[in-house]
Formats: structure tokens, C-alpha cells, sequence
């Protein structure tokens, strides 16, 4: 038997349609925003991960699906979203008309240890602003994270934000972690050692060596922040409040990607499921990575979410964005005979927007009425012999538990008005006028 990849998963089912559904919410949500959808290849040259991402990032150093192709061309499968929509930014030259507010759903691939919500396949959402570097583009972008999870029920979730600054900011806070970690540097994992070379900053977000107690003195970030950068810092938790978004000022964090400038902010879920690793969503400001991929400067803010811990922790909370999986109507012909004008009758409600199945198999009645109930059908239309030949078609209730003749001319008519007042035969508009409440 052939497996699927390790870190990878098949998705069918309820499962399947909740993903749908909630990729279907980002994107109404997205239109309320006025962000536009956006779509990069699965696979780059490598160098735009080398230098959007950075040299020194995990992703770069261990997690990246490397392959050359048959041009002897260094390739990359799309480990983030950031770096190739600011790739295509530039050579498309979509700097020229600024601002940009672009949105991408799609897959990455990092090649990292499979554990719960962390896959080696996964799907990401995220957002990404170009043009504005003023502090109410951050709430903007921190507050779509949280309104979308407001709109999925979930409750427990925590914002996490701080600033690293501007570039003279991060040099002097950096220079301050080096003098601090050097006495320790025995005390400190091997990953921790090399970012001590390469980017001292990434120590903070080491998961290995964060209870040590030397972790518990280390350099404040504000303390090093320039005017410019505590100002810009302190408008954009002024726009959060005015937002109503709660959050927690985190000093000690910095974000994974050598491309961050100023904000960086994480949204947490109290999950059983996740356990520590519950960040389901993470970004900040990057104002200086299109000027280092090539193109002119121009400042920037965005997020990535993973689509898989969203949906781990509706789940957790007992969310279903689908209560079950069900159709409108299930078409049973009673005989060879009957299959082509019911396969016509499937077409033309679906084209009408009915969810419309129909049996395959050549079942009987019988077989057919259970095949109905496990499909969650509203109605099941039976065509006969009769059916055809006097134009009526034979419709049952299967919620209401009753039949009824219909002309097959009015059939939407029926259905739209029963689906309206619900199967049950109750009324379930509120904003009706039929006068139903006034009973």
C-alpha cells in the first residue's frame, strides 16, 4: 500500500467542508477589507527565499524543499508568502500605483519535525500592504486576524505585540544581546549559539532555552528604541484602542523572519490541542525588503495564518462551521426508462441553485430512500412512468414526512417557497410578511 508523504494529510469529508467554508469566510471578509486576491507560484528560484526571507532564518538554514531542475536552475517550493508576493510586486512594477492591499490562500512546504497544527504541507492565509508607513495600516492589518476570529466564535485568543524598531533601534539592541549572551554562551542551546553569529535577535525566540533563568534579565528592546520608533510604536497602540482590540505589550518578541522593522505581533488560542505551540497567526511591518529584493523603498505590514490551526482550535472549542453535511433534493428514477429526463431534471435544478444528487446505481425505491437519508436530502423526487407522461412529479417531504404531487412547471416555485418557510413547514424568516408571528 502506498502512504501518503510524512507531515502531510488527506482531506475529504466534513473536515474538507469546513476548510471550504472558512476560506469562504477570509474571503468575504477580504472584501470588506477592499484587499485583493493574490497568487504566486508554488515554486521559486531560490534566491528570492535567501534573500526575502534571510540567510539566517530556520526556514533558509533547514526547513526549505531544495531541487534543481532540468535547466540546472536552484529551486525553492514556496516556504512563506511574504517573499514571492514582494518578488512579483517588483517585477510587475506594482509600485508605481500604490497602495497595494493583496490577500493569498494557497500551501507551503517547509521541511520541519510533523507535530500537532505544524504540517510539512500546510495552508496559509495572509495579508500583505504595500505603500503606507502610517501606524494605522498596522491595527489595520492586526484587526483582520481578530475580526475574522471574532466572526468564528473564538474567544480565548490573545494579541502579542511589541516593536524591534528601526534599523538604528535593532543595531543598538542588538549589540546590547551580544555583550549579554557572551558570559552564557555555554548555557545556550547549539541553535542559539550559531544565531549568536548570524542574528542575535533570534535567540529570544528560541523554544529550547526560554525557561532558563538567564532568559529572565535579558536587555529590555524599548530601552534601546530611537524617539522616532517609540513614537511610531506607541500611535499604533493608540489606533488598537480606539479599535477595541485588547492586547499584550511582549517585550521579548521578535518574530522568526530577518525582514521585520518596527511592529511584530503574534495571536495566541488558549488550545488543549496545540498545547505551547498555539500561535495561530504572526506578522508585522517589513519596510525595508522590497528595497532589498531589487526594487525601490517602499514600506510594508502583513500577517501569515495557518488554516490548519484555525480549524484545530474551532474544533477544540466544539465549533463546527457546518453542522452536517446535507442537500436539497434526491432524484430517484424508477427505471432505466426514466434516467435521461431525471438526469435533465438534476441539471436544471442545479443550474436553479438547488444542492441536487441523484441515484447512479439503479437502486430500488427503497434503497434509494436510505440513500437519501444518509445524503441528508430535504425532499426526494421520485420520476416514474406517470411522472413524466402527466407532467406531476412525485416530491416527499423527507423532513416533514409527507408527499405531494407538483406540476413539474412550478417545481422551483415549491422548492424555493418550502426551503423559505422550512421543511418542517414552519416559517424560519423572522423579517417575513406573511404574518406567521402574529399567530
Amino acid at each position: 500500500m502506498i502512504n501518503k508523504p510524512k507531515g502531510t494529510y488527506d482531506l475529504y469529508g466534513l473536515d474538507a467542508k469546513n476548510f471550504q467554508t472558512l476560506v469562504n469566510i477570509i474571503k468575504q471578509l477580504m472584501i470588506t477589507y477592499n484587499y485583493t486576491f493574490y497568487r504566486t507560484p508554488l515554486f521559486e528560484s531560490s534566491e528570492v527565499f535567501h534573500r526575502g526571507t534571510g540567510e539566517t532564518t530556520d526556514i533558509v538554514q533547514k526547513e526549505t524543499y531544495d531541487f534543481i531542475d532540468r535547466g540546472d536552475r536552484q529551486m525553492t517550493l514556496r516556504a512563506e508568502g511574504t517573499a514571492p508576493i514582494v518578488r512579483s510586486i517588483i517585477e510587475n512594477k506594482m509600485y508605481i500605483n500604490l497602495p497595494q492591499k493583496l490577500y493569498y490562500i494557497g500551501p507551503m512546504y517547509r521541511y520541519e519535525r510533523p507535530q500537532s497544527g505544524r504540517f510539512r504541507e500546510h495552508y496559509q492565509f495572509g495579508v500583505e500592504a504595500f505603500g503606507s508607513d502610517d501606524p494605522i495600516m498596522d491595527a489595520e492589518i492586526i484587526s483582520i486576524p481578530v475580526n475574522l476570529f471574532r466572526m468564528l466564535g473564538l474567544e480565548n485568543i490573545k494579541v502579542h505585540i511589541n516593536s524591534i524598531g528601526d534599523s538604528v533601534s535593532r543595531e543598538n539592541y542588538k549589540k546590547a544581546l551580544l555583550e549579554y549572551f557572551k558570559p552564557h554562551l555555554g548555557e545556550l542551546c547549539e541553535d542559539c549559539n550559531r544565531r549568536y553569529e548570524t542574528n542575535p535577535l533570534r535567540i529570544l525566540d528560541c523554544k529550547v532555552d526560554s525557561d532558563k533563568e538567564i532568559f529572565n534579565n535579558i536587555p529590555s528592546i524599548p530601552d534601546y528604541l530611537t524617539d522616532e520608533s517609540k513614537d511610531y510604536f506607541n500611535k499604533v497602540l493608540e489606533y488598537l484602542d480606539n479599535l477595541g482590540i485588547e492586547y499584550v505589550v511582549d517585550n521579548k518578541l521578535v518574530r522568526g523572519l530577518d525582514y521585520y522593522t518596527h511592529t511584530v505581533f503574534e495571536i495566541e488560542a488558549a488550545s488543549k490541542e496545540l498545547g505551547k505551540a498555539n500561535i495561530m497567526c504572526g506578522g508585522g511591518r517589513y519596510n525595508n525588503l522590497v528595497e532589498v529584493m531589487g526594487g525601490p523603498s517602499t514600506p510594508a505590514v502583513g500577517f501569515g495564518m495557518g488554516l490548519e490551526r484555525v480549524l484545530m482550535v474551532l474544533k477544540d472549542e466544539g465549533i463546527n462551521l457546518i453542522d452536517k453535511e446535507e442537500i436539497d433534493c434526491f432524484i430517484a428514477p424508477l427505471s432505466e426508462n426514466e434516467k435521461i429526463y431525471a438526469q435533465a431534471l438534476a441539471q436544471d435544478l442545479r443550474l436553479n441553485g438547488f444542492i441536487t444528487d441523484m441515484d447512479y446505481l439503479n437502486k430500488g425505491l427503497k434503497a434509494n430512500f436510505k440513500q437519501a437519508e444518509r445524503l441528508n436530502a430535504k425532499f426526494m423526487i421520485i420520476v416514474g412512468e406517470d411522472e413524466i407522461k402527466d407532467g406531476v412529479l412525485t416530491v416527499k417531504n423527507l423532513v416533514a414526512k409527507k408527499e405531494e404531487k407538483v406540476d413539474i412547471e412550478y417545481i422551483f416555485n415549491y422548492l424555493d417557497e418550502q426551503l423559505e418557510f422550512g421543511t418542517d413547514g414552519d416559517c424560519h424568516d423572522d423579517n417575513c410578511n406573511c404574518g406567521c408571528h402574529d399567530k
